[in-house]
């Protein structure tokens, strides 16, 4: 059980960048907006997304501004860059070449001869 849990962890932060640069690619979010929209298909915490966000300001892959928040204080939001839209380009690409040859392998029937 051990060897699955840190099999579906690697998947995981594999996929999170890509995930992270989808939805900001399509609007702006705040920190805590994207571990929400994320955690309702995957299991994750914002100790996992907000060192993400962090890298990605750091590689220019996205900026951040603040903005005032009816319920509080002002709210950091992520914004994607041209270079994080390059990025997120590529990873999508390279995700779905990925996923076609795993499907490839798991529908593979070997009984065939193929």
């Amino acid at each position: 059980m051990q060897e699955g849990v840190l099999m579906v962890t690697q998947f995981k932060k594999g996929v999170l960048e890509l995930c992270v640069l989808s939805l900001i690619s399509k609007k702006d979010f705040y920190g805590y907006e994207i571990v929400e929209v994320i955690s309702r298909a995957i299991e994750v915490s914002e100790g996992t997304i907000y060192p993400l966000l962090r890298r990605l300001i750091t590689e220019k892959y996205c900026t951040t501004y603040l903005k005032e928040s009816s319920e509080g204080p002002p709210r950091k939001y992520y914004s994607i860059s041209d270079t994080g839209l390059e990025r997120f380009e590529t990873l999508k690409t390279e995700w779905n070449n990925f996923s076609k040859q795993v499907d490839y392998i798991i529908n593979l029937d070997i009984t065939k001869g193929e």
